[in-house]
């Protein structure tokens, strides 16, 4: 038998920056540097994060929802209506671009929970999330994938200068921004499949392939997450969440837990920080993540990067004055920054972390 078929094999891309004094940035500088890593993705994929680019309504929930039908657009909106008030809907701006031939309804919604509906001791965000889950999981042909304050995810099926240009990306601002093109490893090339994965403010693009997907998967099901979207990295966003919102933890103690020391490692740690590295691996055994990955978290704070515990997957970073840079490649940063101050590879399950001033 004559077997001609061969996987289109490539490797992710990602890319990020991080302002720290919030001057915000142009899409079209990060647009530049993914678009130099095309060749890691396949078409299959891209996306771009961004903080700080809704200004005028930064107290807002801004809602990116996908449509794939009109009648879980009325689903949706009448749903809305009956839970927050709707400050400005609007379709997402874009340009018809030939390498796109059939898309989603795009549309956006600046809204806030109305009082009456927010109960429980998890406040307003925890009714965010809430509705986020019911509709991404109950709702037919319709997706959010986005729901932060002050911020948005723009994605979809295509190479990064496709994405970038259909998104009118080059009229947005914003002080912090992540990148990503996708070469999909065991799930299919869709919309809602393309990083970034949000919830509220947390965003992940990641390179590689999360091989605990199931036990965090069921893991997070404990405590409400519903996941439907098709994705190993979506376990990622919502154990960032339940870490960091939920649980209380800083981000350098999420990271510990995601990308736990080895047990022989532990063992000649001093006996306090053992003490401490053994409790959160004994706690959070179901968060640990395993499988070759290298990611970029951001959140309304900062910016993080990290890889996995045996750094399987790049991940570069650099810094330029008040500019912090992170990517899978050099020459992503170089493209957008010639000459950086200081270049260097962050060691395997060391995160680099970045916040902004004040």
């Amino acid at each position: 038998m004559n077997h001609d078929f061969q996987k289109d094999i490539a490797g992710c891309g990602l890319t990020g920056l991080i302002s720290k004094k919030r001057t915000r940035v142009s899409g079209a500088i990060i647009a530049k540097s993914l678009t130099l890593m095309t060749d890691r993705g396949n078409g299959l994929g891209a996306g771009y994060a961004a903080y700080g680019i809704y200004p005028d309504f930064e107290e807002f929930y801004a809602f990116h929802i996908m449509y794939d039908v009109q009648s879980a657009r009325f689903s949706v909106e009448e749903y809305l209506k009956d839970n927050f008030h709707v400050e400005k809907v609007e379709e997402i701006p874009t340009t018809p671009v030939p390498e796109i031939a059939i898309n989603p309804l795009l549309v956006r919604y600046f809204i806030s929970p109305l009082k009456d509906k927010v109960t429980g001791s998890g406040g307003e965000e925890d009714f965010v999330v809430n509705v986020v889950m019911k509709i991404n999981s109950e709702i037919d042909g319709a997706y959010v994938f986005s729901s932060g304050k002050n911020m948005g995810v723009f994605k979809g099926v295509g190479n990064p200068s496709v994405i970038s240009k259909f998104f009118r990306l080059d009229e947005y601002e914003g002080h912090i921004w992540t990148a990503h093109t996708r070469f999909p490893t065991n799930t299919p090339g869709w919309w809602g499949g393309a990083h970034p994965f949000t919830l509220l403010d947390w965003s992940i693009v990641h390179n590689g392939e999360i091989s605990s997907y199931g036990i965090n998967k069921r893991y997070l099901e404990m405590f409400g997450y519903k996941l439907s979207l098709l994705t190993d990295t979506e376990v990622v966003a919502y154990l960032f969440d339940l870490l960091i919102r939920r649980h209380g933890l800083d981000v350098e103690t999420a990271c510990t837990i995601l990308a736990a020391p080895f047990w022989k490692d532990i063992d000649d740690l001093d006996p306090d920080e053992k003490e401490m590295v053994t409790a959160l691996r004994q706690t959070y055994a179901s968060a640990l993540l395993n499988g070759p990955f290298s990611l970029l978290f951001g959140h309304k704070n900062g910016l993080v990067g990290i890889n996995d515990r045996i750094k399987l997957r790049p991940l570069v970073a650099a810094t330029k004055d008040d500019m912090v840079y992170m990517a899978s490649e050099e020459s992503a940063i170089r493209a957008i920054c010639p000459v950086p101050e200081k270049v260097w590879a962050p060691r395997a399950g060391n995160p680099v972390i970045v916040t902004l001033d004040n």
